[in-house]
């Protein structure tokens, strides 16, 4: 049987997330941390695993188009 690497995690969608919508706002959130912003979670992991984490951990969310919410990264318009 092959050996799972401890720095593989698995993360778990919440019950109450669509599924499109937190594999949209995870593709969005992983953009935001491969530009530099700083991950909202403690821990050394992939920018992909990072941003499903702050996604099912409710420490991001998607935002309203019309929030005047200051922007996190330069690319952001």
């Amino acid at each position: 049987m092959p050996r799972v690497a401890e720095s593989h995690v698995m993360v778990t969608r919440p019950a109450t997330v669509n599924v499109y919508e937190f594999i949209a706002v995870s593709a969005l959130r992983t953009q935001q941390l491969l530009a530099g912003c700083t991950p909202r979670l403690p821990g050394d992991h992939a920018p992909m695993v990072m941003a499903q984490m702050e996604v099912a951990a409710g420490c991001v969310v998607r935002a309203d188009v019309t929030s005047d919410a200051p922007r996190q990264c330069r690319w952001q318009r």
